[in-house]
């Protein structure tokens, strides 16, 4: 019928075919051309009943996005499913690979749906801070009830076939969508079924009317991890108008929520999000058709608790991995603090109770750099010293094959320096993970000067194989996410000889939407590791030094900036360390002034948005974009607020660099006056979205 969507018959069954590579996303041209299918279907005598499928490897994906926040085009989702369901004629949905968002709403206004095994349903839009806007907020909770609903629509995650059968979610699990939706058609009208319109049928929301802390019982426990989101409280908000207010009402309240939060600066940020997400996937300066070198075998040196995090996410994912140390008491260890975190996993829920041995049994704990010999990636996880990981690199080049790529998990070092000691520097490049290995989603992948293009996209490849994000970056002390957070550290510590005090600073960024602040992420990590850095280093800090030389190493000793409970990581505040900071400023001749909370927003953030603009120029980063995916993944910048570089352009380039200057003068630092790209950018009006808008033209 279009280019997109065909209809052909079967004697008296018309399948309707949307065939829109990659994922059949709900465009303009899809939905009128699956209008216009099933009209015509409808006018035809000779018809009966109707399959709705796709071609390619997935049913309807969701819908394109990248019409957000465009005028709208005809025919709108809302009018194809009034159609579907108004269909005289039987509609069969027949779903194979996703039916996420947009396409399970269109499934949800067919009479019937059917599945292949391997399928997955879901309604996802809260993760791009918005609500299903076609009816799913009320159709899904008449179709499986509202627990169910709510964690689907909630939460936000999809379910399996299986799961959606269970639930009447689908009508059966077939070998094949067309053949299998054919079939089942079929069947309808050889039973005479009657056509289930689920906005008429009321009869699974009678417990949730009845009692209805069913449903304030779901919403509870999927909300209390949404701090500062609005969309999951809209879609709880929708969800429970299919079980207070008849359909139309409640569709109505839905359209109004959806229109409300598509609009707003929380949705605009996590639509962003997710295609920065995708765009950091994209390697600048890499030929076109670059292909991954082909790996096999992986290696991993160094069982301590980054190398062990790293194994596991291989293991994860189901990929084998050979874990190297020195000595099996090393070995020993660090393979019983994995088996501990799988056990303790699988205690809570989080995995199968078969998980732990399964992904234990893909780590092969080896003693010996040797060992590495067959790996096509070798990935270092030995202690942050560069002495250290010269030696392992020169090691690396005796014992690995040609063509291995050999990566470095480093957070702050040199990659050129440590590819120097090898005979191979093109296949030599950074995988800066972050700690717990096995849960952060972030990779660094850091490129140096001789690094090969075929090992670039190798890195990029297997990052995402073990469901990491990956960002490129260049070399420099810290790269993106170490170096800007290391301005954020300065102006910490500052802030406490100004006035500020631990637990007021923490506050201000929580409350933000950091999930620490500086001071309570300084007792986790340690403080007697920066201690140690700055001795080696010469460098002094009164007051962290001052808490150190009392043994307040953080959470470990049960005291730091904060005291803690015994078995307790809850930061609570302590007199003696606002007593220590008095008697360091006294000693200093300093007095203490009143540091408001918006100042200390200020200084917390935009010292950070401010080197990410010298890190663009340096050309550290390639876009604004992958700054804030690093942010996003790596440091647990909140999702609503896009990023730092997102963030800035929301405040104003302008209002940043005036009131860095501000700072810079009142606080005597040069280091804080605006980088030259932030001062040309806030003189020209212009914003960082603006450089990679420039880059795409040219």
């Amino acid at each position: 019928m279009n280019e997109v969507v065909r209809l052909e018959c079967r004697d008296v069954i018309a399948i309707v075919t949307v065939d829109s590579p990659p994922v059949n996303a709900l465009s303009a041209a899809v939905r009128g051309g699956i209008l216009e299918c099933v009209k015509r279907a409808v006018a035809d005598p000779e018809v009966k009943a109707i399959v709705l499928t796709c071609a390619g490897r997935t049913f309807i994906a969701g819908a394109d996005i990248t019409e957000f926040g465009k005028p709208p085009k005809p025919p709108g989702l809302g009018e194809v499913l009034v159609e579907i369901e108004n269909s005289p004629k039987p509609v069969v949905a027949a779903i194979h690979g996703t039916a996420l968002g947009g396409g399970l709403e269109v499934a949800l206004a067919c009479h019937f749906r059917v599945a292949t095994k391997d399928a997955r349903l879901g309604l996802p839009e809260v993760k791009l801070g918005l609500l299903p806007g076609a009816g799913g907020t009320q159709r899904l909770p008449r179709a499986v009830g509202p627990e169910l609903a709510v964690r689907m629509i909630v939460g936000g995650d999809p379910i399996p076939a299986s799961e959606a059968l269970k639930n009447g979610l689908i009508e059966e699990i077939v070998e094949g969508p067309a053949i299998g939706g054919e079939s089942f058609a079929r069947k309808v009208l050889a039973e005479k079924r009657p056509l289930r319109k689920l906005r008429d049928d009321d009869s699974k929301l009678a417990a949730a009317k009845a009692d209805r802390s069913i449903f304030t019982n779901a919403v509870a426990a999927l909300t209390k991890k949404a701090r500062g989101l609005d969309a999951p409280f809209a879609a709880a908000d929708a969800v429970g108008a299919a079980i207070d207010l008849p359909f139309d009402e409640g569709l109505k309240k839905e359209r109004e929520s959806f229109l409300k939060l598509v609009s707003g600066d929380q949705s605009k940020a996590q639509r962003y999000a997710f295609f920065s997400e995708r765009e950091a996937a994209k390697i600048a300066g890499v030929p076109e058709g670059t292909k991954p070198r082909n790996v096999e075998r992986v290696a991993i040196i160094g069982a301590g608790t980054m190398g062990g995090g790293i194994a596991m996410s291989f293991a994860n994912a189901g990929i084998p991995v050979t874990l190297i140390e020195t000595g099996e008491e090393q070995l020993k260890r660090g393979m019983g603090v994995m088996q501990k975190n799988y056990e303790a996993t699988a205690a809570r829920g989080g995995i199968p109770a078969d998980a732990p041995a399964k992904r234990m049994g893909l780590i092969n704990g080896v003693v010996g750099l040797e060992n590495v010999k067959d790996a096509d990636l070798i990935i270092e996880a030995v202690f942050e010293t560069m002495a250290i990981k010269k030696e392992v690199f020169t090691a690396l080049d005796k014992f690995a094959k040609p063509g291995a790529v050999l990566a470095s998990n480093t957070s702050y070092l040199n990659i050129d320096e440590i590819a120097k000691v090898t005979k191979r520097p093109q296949d030599v490049l950074g995988m800066h993970f972050f700690s717990p290995a096995n849960v952060m989603k972030l990779c660094e992948i850091v490129r140096a000067e001789k690094t090969a293009p075929d090992a670039l996209t190798t890195a990029v490849a297997v990052a995402r194989k073990i469901a990491k994000v990956p960002a490129v970056v260049g070399v420099c002390d810290g790269f993106v996410g170490n170096r800007m957070l290391a301005q954020r550290g300065k102006q910490a510590e500052k802030l406490l000889f100004e006035g500020a005090l631990p637990q007021q600073v923490d506050a201000v960024v929580t409350k933000f939407g950091m999930p620490m602040g500086p001071f309570a992420m300084g007792d986790l990590a340690g403080l007697d590791i920066g201690w140690r850095s700055r001795k080696d280093r010469g460098i002094k800090s009164e007051i962290a030094d001052a808490l150190c030389e009392a043994g307040r190493f953080g959470q470990k000793t049960g005291k730091g900036y904060y005291k803690y409970e015994p078995g307790s990581r809850a930061p609570l505040p302590d007199p003696e360390v606002e007593k220590l900071i008095d008697e360091t400023l006294l000693r200093l001749g300093r007095k203490r002034r009143v540091v408001s909370d918006e100042e200390i927003l200020e200084r917390m953030m935009y010292p950070m948005i401010n080197e990410g603009a010298r890190i663009l120029e340096e050309k550290i980063a390639a876009r604004p974009s992958d700054i804030d995916v690093i942010w996003l993944y790596g440091y647990g910048w909140p999702i609503y607020r896009g990023g730092p570089m997102f963030y800035a352009d929301q405040v104003g380039l302008q209002h940043i660099a005036d009131r860095l200057w501000y700072y810079a003068r009142e606080t005597n630092d040069p280091s804080l006056e605006p980088a030259p790209l932030l001062k040309r950018l806030a003189a020209e009006g212009k914003t960082f979205a603006s450089l990679a808008q420039s880059a795409k033209a040219a």
